[in-house]
């Protein structure tokens, strides 16, 4: 039989990469920069515009993309807790949850998810969509806005084919892009508009001194313009203290949160951005601090302890460091040590195929994977880590397989969160309640007469062939 059951038709935009399923990202006409804020964009960019072999990809009439409103059944969904459940879905948001065959819809809305566990979509709080896919680029990596912005589009897609319906994506500005790459991951949110949500963290390279000055009003300039978060990397500038003044009263005065690249290894850095950036509202979350594990113990205790204190979040990067610090081969945040000083630790991707990595795949699940195996986390604690926590730290509202909360959804073949992680291959994504991307496996054994005994998973053949 085969290892996901037969669904609905379902299409999405089409490219040349078929890597990993149906979904794949396309490498449409680049949009040209856009100076204002996204907030105040032309609903015109719809979902997709921009996608696709040469031409806009636009769904045809009835397509689910179409209508946020559309209703849709999703039936024989397994919970966590162990119930097997049908659940509505209307208006970007669970409606009902009920006993399996409880809830009647028209067949063309429902969805079968027999075999497949539920739950909250994981979200995708650290990656680097102007760098992603540089790993295999012959000669210097193009920063023309036009190919930042087809790489900055298809790693968003490949995110969302893994699961993360919510990306934010650290983009570099100034030295001799200035703000391009800012201009072109903004083009590739709005074309990505109603298939996930992309938002941006400009992240200028020195603010302080003479040589920062430019980088501050290219730092205003990129809030301006639509980047939501503030980042950057005070270890890297000489005056790492004034960075972090910088940024924080930058933050203070556009009520943006802040999002700052930094190792962890100096416990007296850690402690004075503690003690500035208590109570700033929205919040300040810092990553991948993977020097924290090397710091001697109760170092590290006293500064989780701190951070817990100031209500600063931690986002790790299990798979390894991101190229952004200019550093590689770090450890892991201590993910354990984190948590229960309080500190509430997500878990992002970071490198997707660049400098940082270049085999990163940018799938959240593999970053719950390696915290459960690696980190010492049970299975739902490392799942945690890429979903609620991941959301929280990012701003979004919290998801639960419950009526009234956002339909932002991942269903996986299997029946427990470890053996999700363990073997994540067939994938149903829903965002805002619909069906945005789905990834089939099929496992296929020889005709043998243990496999039969067994009723191994594979896929039958109707007719004879090779």
């Amino acid at each position: 039989m085969s290892d996901s059951p037969p669904q609905q038709p379902f299409r999405l935009p089409r490219s040349g990469h078929g890597e990993g399923g149906a979904h794949g990202p396309g490498h449409g006409p680049s949009q040209g920069p856009s100076h204002g804020p996204d907030a105040g964009e032309s609903p015109g960019a719809g979902p997709g515009a921009g996608l696709g072999p040469g031409r806009p990809y636009r769904p045809e009439p009835g397509h689910p993309a179409t209508a946020e409103a559309t209703t849709l059944l999703l039936t024989g969904a397994r919970l966590t807790d162990g119930r097997t459940v049908d659940v509505r879905l209307g208006g970007g948001r669970i409606q009902v949850v009920g006993t399996a065959g409880s809830l009647p819809a028209p067949a063309l809305s429902r969805v079968d998810l027999s075999g497949y566990l539920l739950l909250p979509a994981p979200a995708e709080p650290h990656a680097h969509g102007d760098t992603a896919l540089t790993a295999d680029a012959e000669g210097p990596v193009s920063y023309a806005p036009d190919e930042v912005q087809r790489r900055a589009t298809e790693a968003a897609l490949l995110q969302l084919g893994h699961g993360a319906t919510a990306v934010r994506a650290h983009v570099r500005i100034g030295d001799v892009h200035g703000l391009g790459p800012m201009e072109a991951v903004l083009a590739a949110r709005r074309s990505l508009r109603g298939l996930t949500d992309l938002t941006t963290v400009a992240v200028p390279r020195l603010l302080t001194g003479l040589a920062g000055a430019d980088g501050l009003a290219m730092l205003r300039d990129a809030v301006k313009m639509g980047a939501s978060v503030i980042g950057g990397c005070p270890d890297l500038d000489p005056d790492p203290t004034g960075f972090l003044e910088a940024v924080l009263e930058l933050a203070a005065e556009h009520g943006c949160p802040v999002d700052l690249h930094t190792d962890g290894d100096d416990p007296a850095r850690l402690a004075r951005l503690a003690a500035m950036a208590g109570g700033l509202r929205p919040g300040v979350t810092v990553g991948p601090c993977g020097g924290l594990s090397r710091l001697p113990l109760d170092a590290a205790t006293r500064a989780a302890d701190q951070l817990a204190a100031a209500g600063v979040r931690v986002t790790c990067l299990p798979q390894g460091d991101c190229a952004a610090l200019e550093r590689r081969g770090l450890r892991t945040a201590p993910v354990r040590l984190l948590r229960a000083s309080g500190v509430r630790v997500a878990a992002g991707s970071g490198a997707l195929r660049d400098a940082g990595n270049p085999v990163g795949r940018g799938d959240p699940l593999e970053a719950a994977y390696l915290l459960a195996s690696q980190g010492g986390l049970r299975a739902g604690e490392a799942y945690d880590s890429i979903s609620s926590a991941a959301r929280e730290a990012m701003g979004l509202p919290e998801v639960r397989v419950e009526a009234g909360f956002p339909a932002e959804l991942l269903a996986v073949r299997g029946d427990r969160i470890a053996g999700v992680l363990s073997l994540a291959y067939s994938r149903i994504v829903i965002h805002r309640g619909r069906v945005v991307a789905r990834t089939s496996a099929v496992r296929e054994y020889c005709d043998s007469a243990v496999a039969v005994a067994l009723d191994l998973p594979r896929q039958g053949r109707t007719k004879p062939g090779p």
